[in-house]
């Protein structure tokens, strides 16, 4: 059966093929790793991360100018990002005995949470390592960002009302002929 590819599939899909690319074997929702309503981690290192551990990691991102955000988000830069992290985290705590457990969370406006950022910047070394492309980490957050912006452009079209095109909902500007 094929996804939809979203932003979230494309998000953690992104994060799954760099520790790959980085020579982390992983494995997209793991077994065995349920949280009480069965959701499951996006993704799960096969070799310990860190501590004699396995890296768990669940990416969200939220809607920086949702109604139940607003009035956090536009006093305090990246609230969002760091709402959902503590929430996964909660969702997620069976996990923290048997694995590190990374929340990624990133705001519509492309604000990182710490942590998965932290990830992000760890992987994009680890990438660095093995391919000797040193610019690795940057390209890696740039391809996430890529993917947000994707969302959010998909998020606005999915706005227009059915078979209406973009001039006919907005006043846009048609391209001046040349001569």
């Amino acid at each position: 059966m094929r996804q939809e590819r979203t932003r979230h599939w494309e998000a953690w899909h992104i994060i799954l093929r760099s520790l790959h690319s980085a020579r982390v074997p992983s494995l997209a929702e793991p077994p065995g790793c349920a949280a009480e309503n069965g959701d499951r981690p996006d993704g799960m290192t096969l070799i310990p991360w860190g501590q004699g551990r396995y890296l768990a990691f669940d990416y969200t991102c939220s809607d920086t100018f949702a109604a139940s955000y607003i009035t956090q988000t536009s006093q305090e830069f990246g609230r969002a990002a760091r709402l959902w992290e503590e929430r996964k985290k909660r969702k997620y705590a069976h996990l923290l005995n048997r694995f590190i457990f990374i929340p990624v969370a990133m705001e519509t406006t492309g604000v990182w949470g710490e942590e998965g950022l932290h990830l992000m910047k760890a992987i994009g070394h680890r990438l660095a390592d093995a391919t000797g492309e040193m610019r690795a980490t940057s390209f890696l957050l740039q391809r996430m960002s890529i993917a947000v912006q994707r969302g959010n452009a998909t998020s606005v079209l999915g706005t227009l009302p059915a078979g209406k095109e973009l001039e006919e909902v907005f006043k846009l500007l048609k391209p001046v002929p040349k001569c």
